[in-house]
């Protein structure tokens, strides 16, 4: 679970949720499949998701997304062994760097930082390991040079002394739709005021968050089960990502549908309305 996610658990400890009527029950889902695949099944009605995933939209995925939670990538980046030769960014040329899955987010970002380095979409190397665990296991192992992966991950690793953050995407793709509140085109319709009160209580609950640090790295250690010191740094790393009224950002929005068509997700870069609706826009708690 990221840190950005605990956004949610602030908001029911603090009772911002309740102050808006609605009884929220926080469900932890791995990956954007699985929450697609319950809110097919009507097990949950509205949630977090990544913003990659509004292209599923587009093939019969009944979701829509009503907000932008986040943006640039901060919670992304390249991770490394302590005791690795890479330093910087700049030795990173033919590489082999690890992701989750194929196709995914992390590969793209790879290929975002590889082209902004001036070495084409296959200056750095690639392969998909399956998961997280098996990323940071073939890094620290040196099967692979490194991952793309969680910035509280690398965060983590250094803490531990068993590895180092090279950098942050939020340096190499600074406008981004990382992050979506996502919920059913039929839900929308059938029940308009509970989405609204929903996003007034989900962003009074990033306000809070985002003005109460001591606070928030309270709750967020407990929930993630981190060392209360990398959860802070976490917090200065990716506040900034988070949206103060859920506004989509529309440079970020037209990278995110470029990146549908570069990761091979779409053949044409989509309209808007085909995956968003902004009729709860701006939101104002």
């Amino acid at each position: 679970m990221l840190w950005i996610f605990t956004v949610l658990d602030a908001g029911v400890e603090q009772g911002i949720f309740e102050k808006y009527g609605l009884d929220v029950e926080i469900s932890v889902l791995p990956g954007d499949a699985k929450f697609q695949q319950a809110l097919i099944a009507k097990s949950i009605d509205i949630g977090l998701a990544g913003g990659p995933s509004m292209a599923l939209g587009l093939k019969g995925s009944p979701a829509i997304a009503v907000a932008q939670f986040a943006g640039a990538p901060a919670n992304f980046s390249v991770n490394v062994a302590a005791d690795s030769s890479i330093k910087t960014v700049a030795d990173l040329k033919d590489k082999l760097l690890a992701t989750a899955t194929a196709g995914s987010l992390p590969e793209w970002l790879i290929k975002r930082l590889s082209i902004h380095q001036g070495w084409g979409i296959r200056g750095i190397r690639t392969t998909a390991t399956g998961g997280f665990e098996a990323s940071l296991s073939a890094t620290l192992t040196h099967q692979v040079d490194g991952f793309m992966g969680a910035t509280e991950a690398g965060l983590q690793m250094e803490a531990q002394g068993r590895g180092r953050v090279i950098d942050n995407m939020q340096n190499y793709v600074p406008h981004f739709v990382s992050q979506v509140v996502s919920t059913r085109k039929d839900f929308v319709a059938d029940h308009p005021e509970l989405v609204e009160r929903f996003l007034k209580a989900l962003f009074a609950s990033t306000a809070f968050v985002k003005n109460n640090k001591d606070a928030d790295v309270a709750i967020a250690t407990k929930v993630l089960n981190q060392d209360p010191k990398v959860i802070a740094r976490v917090w200065e790393s990716e506040k900034a990502m988070l949206s103060d009224d859920g506004t989509f950002d529309s440079e970020g929005l037209e990278v995110l549908k470029d990146s549908f068509v570069e990761m091979g997700i779409l053949e044409k870069k989509p309209d808007n309305d085909q995956m968003l609706t902004t009729k709860f826009l701006p939101v104002k708690p």
